[in-house]
């Protein structure tokens, strides 16, 4: 009612945009403002007056203005002015790191003797002075202050590997990620230093995390109730869901043992929801179920190994977990108290190719694991004569494990097969994470959110015009690659001068790939969280899923500088709501329910533990590879190994899953040369084909034009010759298909 009024002009209705415009005797608008103060700022809403009254709240500060100034064309800059007495800038742009977030921070500050006033007594914004030099903040380095300044440099340097943190230094430019935060944040917590990990992305120095010490957001996590002799279970005894006891009958009637082998029952997290809907939906075989091909050196060493699988299995609850749902009002995960690995020996093969015979009597696309019997894991073994070794094949569900988890499994099991058991710190309940998600989560802010990301979305980022992700993840054209050495070091050194993670440069490019792929300057598509920063205590070792995939929005129109500023400060902002289901941020954009918000996905992975090769990781035992699927048609896997990156692809059926992955390599290399000789350069026209196929697309489709009677359209030409190129030549040479034709036929 207060947006949507009756249209006096031409009937109907019309939308109050809040945008102030006089209408032009020749019928434009002309635009003066906005008449609530809100501006759009690198992607951004904001309200200058929330803005000016977290100024005017500073001591010493009398009045307070805070406008936009655009020095050169695309170069936007929030400046502030103010009246009244305070020591330095540096003090002000502080205390205001504290309040706002980082998009929200005015670059300079300039102090008035009064502000200026139009004839009528409102501020004149129009006299307000350019700010000197002296206005702008700097960021030289200044020695921690203060106790919890001193301890958190400390901690910043044992995790960054640095000698020395200043007050102002940048965690990103000191080479921080998203992995290292997980870590940090870990650290802060057992110094007794809890702090919401949204200020670490959205404002990363140190003062900044300082002062915002003690604001977390952290539930204190409720006990167990569950009595370990119980004979039933009861209501009461559930401390994250509300169950009625016939639910609950029915849940504990599905373990065997009964009450005495449930040790809880709670809620799925968000991204295990959705995993669920895949399984239950996939007409046969399972698109989460993985799994990894082993060889060993001899049966003993395979059962000692299985055996420390199982010790890691005691170890943790999530790994001990069942999924119930027949009959229930919502699904639920159900610990049970002992749980066996599922482990079989096949017999009966063939000598020749023992672990392909394993793979196809195995294959996830047609078979399933029960998922109502712990644990969610099953080894499959047998003897290969000729390689004169046993080879095996581990099958693990994605509902209780994700890639940094299996990590920690991998780090288990080497101490245990090492003798070392003991010296492994107590496991962490997955439960811990539950009751962030259950008991911390605001839905009205993640809604509030991402209808301010996506609300104008109306239209779906389709890359080919594919639209199921509901696949089972079978039938997938897959390819690896690595980055060249050097495009590797230029991208780390240029993320470390721009004062962001590399992982914002990948986002970036993907952007501009996925907008060629899907004839879109305004791009969406998914992106994977670790879901760890705000998981509660002991994240960086806990096993479980806890990894999310969400939208992030890229207008790829944008000046590359301009981008990069844009899409690291989107992606921080993406880690405050790192527990939204999916579903609520689809529903928070224009895009019709029935159709898919995107069906292309992004997963950065920090892997440098994992990069290591197969022989060695256990003594005795290879690793023969593994296999991932996802029910997405186009995504793509960057594994961050340190100081190298490999790319993993993989495409529907029928698409070019190498071509996409050599495309990506080449945008990521023209992104780094843009913002180092060309940073005002729109991302748009980056080329993502290298010189020989930008050669055959303008050169050689054209030449082959004239073998073509008049009337035949390029868009069937390139269709005919190279479907996998029809984007790609709307999107490099942006013209529209009447256009192409035109210039074909002629």
């Amino acid at each position: 009612a207060e947006r949507f009024l009756p249209d006096p002009f031409n009937g109907g209705t019309m939308y109050r945009s809040g945008d102030l415009v006089s209408w032009q005797a020749d019928g434009t608008l002309r635009y003066l403002g906005r008449a609530d103060q809100q501006i759009k700022l690198r992607g951004f809403r904001i309200e200058l007056g929330e803005i000016e009254a977290r100024l005017g709240e500073c001591p010493g500060v009398r009045d307070a203005a805070v406008i936009v100034r655009e020095d050169a064309p695309g170069d936007k800059r929030l400046v502030a002015y103010f009246t009244g007495e305070i020591p330095a800038i540096g003090e002000l742009h502080e205390r205001l790191q504290g309040v706002l977030p980082d998009y929200m921070l005015p670059s300079a500050y300039v102090r008035l003797e009064a502000l200026p006033l139009t004839a009528n007594g409102k501020l004149d914004r129009r006299a307000l002075p350019q700010p000197g030099s002296e206005a702008v903040v700097s960021r030289a380095f200044e020695a921690p202050q203060g106790e919890v300044e001193t301890a958190l440099a400390a901690i910043w340097a044992e995790v960054l590997k640095v000698e020395q943190v200043g007050r102002h230094d940048h965690f990103f430019e000191l080479g921080g990620h998203s992995l290292l935060a997980v870590s940090l944040v870990e650290r802060m917590r057992k110094a007794g230093l809890a702090a919401d990990v949204r200020v670490l992305f959205a404002q990363p120095t140190l003062a900044a995390l300082a002062a915002a010490v003690g604001s977390g957001r952290e539930v204190k996590v409720p006990a167990n109730r569950v009595p370990h002799d119980a004979t039933r279970i009861t209501p009461e005894m559930l401390s994250l869901i509300d169950l009625d006891q016939a639910s609950i009958d029915r849940i504990v009637a599905s373990v065997p043992g009964g009450a005495a082998n449930v040790q809880e029952i709670y809620p799925l997290a968000p991204l295990q929801e959705g995993i669920l809907y895949h399984h239950l939906s996939a007409e046969q075989g399972d698109p989460y179920l993985l799994q990894s091909r082993l060889a060993f050196d001899s049966l003993e060493r395979l059962l000692n190994w299985a055996a420390a699988l199982q010790q890691v299995i005691d170890r943790h609850d999530i790994l001990r977990t069942s999924v119930v749902w027949e009959g229930l009002a919502e699904p639920v995960q159900v610990v049970w108290r002992q749980a066996d690995l599922a482990l079989s020996k096949v017999t009966g093969l063939g000598e020749a190719s023992v672990i392909e015979q394993l793979l196809a009597r195995f294959d996830a696309r047609q078979q399933r694991l029960d998922l109502t019997r712990a644990p969610l894991l099953r080894l499959v073994y047998a003897e290969d004569p000729r390689q004169g070794e046993w080879v095996a094949l581990l099958q693990f569900h994605h509902l209780t494990l994700d890639h940094a988890a299996m990590a920690v499994v991998g780090e288990e099991m080497q101490v245990l097969l090492d003798g070392r058991g003991a010296t492994l710190p107590a496991a962490v309940p997955y439960r811990n994470y539950l009751a962030q998600v259950c008991l911390g989560d605001d839905q009205a802010s993640h809604e509030a959110f991402f209808r301010a990301q996506l609300g104008d979305v109306e239209e779906p980022t389709l890359p080919f015009g594919l639209a199921d992700v509901q696949g089972d993840g079978g039938r997938v054209e897959h390819a690896a690659l690595r980055l060249p050495d050097a495009l590797a070091q230029g991208l780390r050194e240029l993320a470390r001068q721009r004062g962001v993670s590399v992982a914002s440069l990948v986002h970036l490019a993907w952007a501009r790939v996925v907008g060629v792929l899907a004839g879109r300057r305004d791009v969406v598509f998914g992106t994977v969280l670790m879901g760890r920063l705000q998981a509660g205590e002991g994240a960086d070792r806990a096993l479980g899923m806890f990894i999310n995939t969400l939208p992030l929005r890229v207008d790829t129109a944008l000046p590359v500088e301009q981008a990069v500023r844009v899409t690291h400060q989107r992606l921080s902002a993406l880690l405050g709501h790192e527990h939204a289901p999916l579903a609520l941020a689809q529903r928070c954009s224009g895009v019709a329910a029935s159709a898919p918000l995107f069906s292309a996905l992004l997963n950065y992975r920090h892997s440098a533990e994992a990069a290591r090769d197969g022989e060695g990781i256990w003594q005795g035992v290879r690793l023969l590879g593994g296999e991932e699927r996802s029910n997405y048609p186009l995504t793509l896997s960057v594994d961050d190994l340190g100081e190298g990156f490999s790319l993993s692809v993989l495409a529907a059926e029928g698409l070019p899953a190498a071509q996409v992955g050599t495309w990506m390599v080449n945008t990521l290399g023209q992104l780094l040369q843009a913002l180092e000789r060309a940073p005002g350069q729109g991302l748009d026209h980056l080329p993502m084909l290298d010189d020989e196929a930008l050669r055959q697309v303008v050169e050689g489709f054209n030449a082959t034009t004239v073998n073509y009677p008049q009337g035949h359209t390029v868009h069937a030409l390139v269709e005919a010759q190279a479907p996998e190129a029809l984007a790609v030549v709307q999107g490099e040479v942006s013209l529209s298909h009447g256009e192409l034709n035109q210039r074909a036929n002629r």
